[in-house]
C-alpha cells in the first residue's frame, strides 16, 4: 500500500505540475491557479481537484436556489458534495475496470429525452444550458456517468437480489388494505455503522434529535435534510415523492399511518441508522392490474477481459445470420448463450412489465412475433432477443403478487445498494487533502 501510495503521489505531482505549467501567460495570480488546481482527494487511481469540487458545489447551489431550498452552510455543503464525488469516482472506476461502457448513442438518446421533457429540441436545449452557464460537454459527460452508475447498480446489486414465494406471502399478509395506500414523504437518515460503539450510537441519536429540534423550531425540512441527512438525495431536500405503502419498509408505513399530514414521525431506528420522516400528503389508490405478458427467449454473450464489447456484438451478428439461414434458435442458445436459460434453449418464459432491465424491455416491445432483434446491449452483455407470443391477461389474483415482488425488490435494492457502496468505499484507497479535512 505504501509503495502504491508513493507511485500515485509521484503521478499526482506530475499532473499538478502540468496543470500549473499550462496556466503560464494568463493574468490570474499563481496563488489562485494553485488553489484552483489543488488536489483535494485521491480516490484509488483518480483525483478530485478543488476546481471540480467548486464546480459541483456551484451546480448544487444553483439547483437548490431554483427549487427555493435554503442553502446549507458552506462547510456542510462541501462535505456532502465531496462525499458524492468520491462515491461516483469509485463506481465509475469499477465500471471502467469491468468493461461497462456507455456509447455516445446512448448518451445522445438520453439527452434527447431530457430535451423533450423540457419541450425543446436538442439544439435549443444546448443553448439554454449554455445561457445558464452550464458547459454542454461537461453536462454530457455527467449524463454518461449517471447512466454508467445506474447500469453498474443494476449489474452488481439489483440482478443479484433474490425474492422467495415465502417473502411475498409474508408481505401480502402484512399489508391488508394498506397495500394500495400512498404517501408523499421526505426523509432524513443519520447512518449508523455496523461496528458502532454504544457511545457512537448515542452521539448519532443526539444528532437525529438535534435535526428534529431544528425542524420543530421552524427550520425548513429541506435545509435540515441537506445539513444532516446521508441519503443520495439529501442535497435535494430528501423528498422521496409519492410512494406506495408497498414501496416502503414496514417500519416506515407503521409510523406514517399514525402521523398527521405535515407532521414528523418519531425518530425511527433500523439497521441502517436513525430515520426522520415528514408526511407531506397521503391518499388511497387503485385495484388490480391488467398485464401484457411476453413469451421471450434470448442468447447472451457476456463482456469480460477476454471478450471485448465489439467481439461480443460481432459474435451475435454471426449467430443471427445463421438463425436467418435456418439454424434453430434453441440450438444456438444451448451452444453459445452464457445465461442460465441456455439449458432451455434460451427460453425465459412469460415476462411481465418491469421484470427485465429497460434496454431489454424496450426491445421486447418493439419486436413483432417471431422477429429476432439485432444485438442489443444491457449491463449484462450483448443479447439477441426473440418474441414468441404475447397475451393480455386479467391478473386479479396475481397482480398483488407481481406488485409485491417488485416492491420487495425495490426495498431490498436500496438497502443492498447502500451496503454495497459502503463495502466499495471500505475497499478503496481514499485520502482527503482538504484544508479543514472535516
Amino acid at each position: 500500500m505504501q509503495f502504491k501510495k508513493l507511485i500515485l503521489n509521484i503521478y499526482l505531482a506530475l499532473i499538478v505540475f502540468g496543470l500549473i505549467s499550462s496556466s503560464f501567460g494568463q493574468t490570474k495570480p499563481e496563488s489562485d491557479i494553485k488553489k484552483l488546481d489543488r488536489i483535494i482527494a485521491i480516490v484509488d487511481q483518480d483525483v478530485i481537484t478543488e476546481k471540480e469540487l467548486q464546480e459541483k458545489i456551484n451546480s448544487v447551489t444553483s439547483n437548490l436556489k431554483s427549487q427555493k431550498i435554503e442553502i446549507p452552510l458552506e462547510s456542510i455543503l462541501r462535505k456532502q458534495v465531496i462525499e458524492r464525488l468520491i462515491s461516483n469516482s469509485i463506481q465509475i472506476q469499477l465500471a471502467n475496470q469491468t468493461g461497462l461502457k456507455i456509447s455516445d448513442a446512448q448518451v445522445d438518446k438520453t439527452i434527447e429525452r431530457i430535451a423533450e421533457k423540457n419541450k425543446l429540441n436538442v439544439v435549443d436545449f444546448k443553448k439554454n444550458l449554455e445561457t445558464d452557464g452550464t458547459n454542454f460537454y461537461k453536462f454530457r459527460e455527467e449524463i454518461r456517468n449517471e447512466i454508467t452508475i445506474a447500469q453498474l447498480k443494476e449489474r452488481e446489486v439489483d440482478s443479484k437480489i433474490l425474492i422467495t414465494d415465502g417473502e411475498i406471502d409474508n408481505f401480502l399478509n402484512a399489508q391488508s388494505k394498506e397495500f394500495q395506500d400512498e404517501f408523499e414523504v421526505a426523509h432524513i437518515l443519520i447512518r449508523v455503522p455496523e461496528d458502532a460503539s454504544p457511545e457512537k450510537i448515542d452521539k448519532l441519536k443526539n444528532k437525529a434529535e438535534e435535526a428534529v429540534k431544528q425542524i420543530q423550531s421552524g427550520k425548513n425540512f429541506t435545509q435540515v435534510s441537506a445539513i444532516f441527512s446521508e441519503t443520495p438525495n439529501a442535497l435535494e431536500g430528501g423528498n422521496l415523492g409519492w410512494k406506495k405503502a408497498s414501496d416502503l419498509p414496514t417500519l416506515f408505513v407503521d409510523a406514517l399511518k399514525k402521523t398527521e399530514v405535515g407532521k414528523l414521525t418519531s425518530i425511527l431506528r433500523s439497521p441502517n441508522g436513525f430515520h426522520i420522516l415528514k408526511l407531506i400528503n397521503k391518499k388511497g389508490s387503485s385495484g388490480p392490474l391488467v398485464v401484457e405478458q411476453t413469451h421471450v427467449r434470448h442468447i447472451l454473450i457476456k463482456l469480460s477481459e477476454i471478450t471485448s464489447e465489439n467481439e461480443g456484438r460481432q459474435k451475435l451478428i454471426g449467430i443471427k445470420e445463421r438463425l436467418e439461414n435456418g439454424t434453430k434458435f434453441e440450438d444456438m442458445a444451448k451452444q453459445y448463450s452464457e445465461d442460465p436459460s441456455s439449458n432451455n434453449g434460451g427460453d425465459l418464459g412469460w415476462i411481465n412489465p418491469g421484470d427485465t432491465v429497460p434496454e431489454f424491455e424496450k426491445t421486447i416491445k418493439q419486436l413483432n412475433i417471431n422477429q429476432i432483434s439485432d444485438p442489443i446491449k444491457t449491463p449484462f452483455g450483448w443479447h439477441l432477443i426473440q418474441v414468441l407470443e404475447r397475451r393480455s391477461q386479467d391478473m386479479s389474483k396475481e397482480s398483488a403478487r407481481i406488485q409485491a415482488r417488485q416492491q420487495i425488490k425495490m426495498r431490498k435494492s436500496e438497502e443492498a445498494y447502500q451496503d454495497w457502496l459502503q463495502e466499495l468505499r471500505d475497499r478503496s484507497f481514499v485520502e482527503l487533502r482538504l484544508e479543514d479535512n472535516f
